[in-house]
């Protein structure tokens, strides 16, 4: 018996100023590095021999400039895909957090004024129902956390655990099958 489809990749966006310095980035809309944008160019050649029938992205300009130099073409804007709101923690490191909030973890204590992980994976669950009806693969490019989220939702675990992925700018995974079960297939690739 065939796997179903659609096969899923997720990629990360290239690098920014934040992210390179650990800086929590959710609604802020930057753009990515130059180093970003060599980071997103290189992918090209890793997904050359994809074709997808969807192609989604966060309404970011880092993602959507990463699908584009990535060789994605022009994505579906999935607001959805928009990277965890971080409320009164954006722009801040987990370290100046924890300063506050010792031993506070984002994905079991959420942050204020923002989402918790049930918030995000309301979310990417209903962006995982499309991508299952869709008859081919499909390439999501958004962000670190939602990305993780979205990865342990696919396989049906509880969004926490999450925390147990890292997926590095201009990274991907592959999401699939194997036979009717749910996999991640690889994980922070480039």
């Amino acid at each position: 018996m065939a796997d179903p489809t659609p096969r899923c990749v997720l990629i990360r966006h290239g690098e920014t100023e934040w992210s390179l310095d650990g800086r929590h980035t959710g609604r802020t809309d930057i753009p990515l590095l130059p180093d970003g944008e060599i980071q997103a160019q290189a992918l090209r050649s890793v997904l050359s021999g994809c074709t997808f029938a969807t192609v989604l992205s966060s309404p970011l300009i880092r993602a959507r400039d990463t699908a584009a130099l990535a060789g994605l073409g022009r994505a579906v804007v999935e607001p959805d895909l928009a990277e965890w709101d971080y409320g009164a923690y954006e722009g801040l490191t987990t370290s100046q957090i924890r300063q506050e909030r010792p031993g506070w973890d984002l994905f079991t204590d959420g942050v204020p004024g923002g989402e918790s992980a049930a918030d995000v994976a309301r979310r990417v669950d209903r962006v995982i129902a499309r991508i299952r009806t869709v008859p081919g693969d499909v390439a999501c490019v958004a962000h670190s956390h939602v990305l993780r989220v979205f990865a342990v939702r696919w396989i049906g675990l509880d969004p926490s655990v999450g925390r147990n992925l890292v997926l590095d700018p201009a990274a991907y995974g592959e999401l699939g099958w194997d036979r009717e079960c749910p996999v991640i297939r690889s994980w922070n690739r480039r």
